[in-house]
């Protein structure tokens, strides 16, 4: 496995956990609502270098997404607009 699966890998587990502890879902449910995201996909794409981001970080886009449509809502993105 090499290292960017591992590093994937913990980060869908972070993003996956908090899910399941906040909402309170089903594991197998919120793995499959995380990976079917605009979240996840944007995770994945190497030009947006989104491990700068920490897995929390990664989990409010996910949670912007499913409130408002789109994950670039997150204060998280767009918190220097906000400063």
């Amino acid at each position: 496995m090499s290292v960017k699966s591992h590093i994937n890998s913990y980060y869908s587990a972070a993003v996956v956990g908090r899910i399941v502890e906040k909402y309170g879902i089903a594991p197998m449910d919120a793995l499959n609502s995380y990976s079917h995201s605009e979240t996840h996909r944007m995770f994945l794409d190497p030009e947006l270098a989104m491990l700068e981001f920490s897995p929390e970080g990664i989990f409010d886009l996910w949670e912007s997404e499913q409130v408002t449509g789109d994950p670039r809502n997150s204060l998280y993105i767009r918190r220097d607009e906000y400063v």
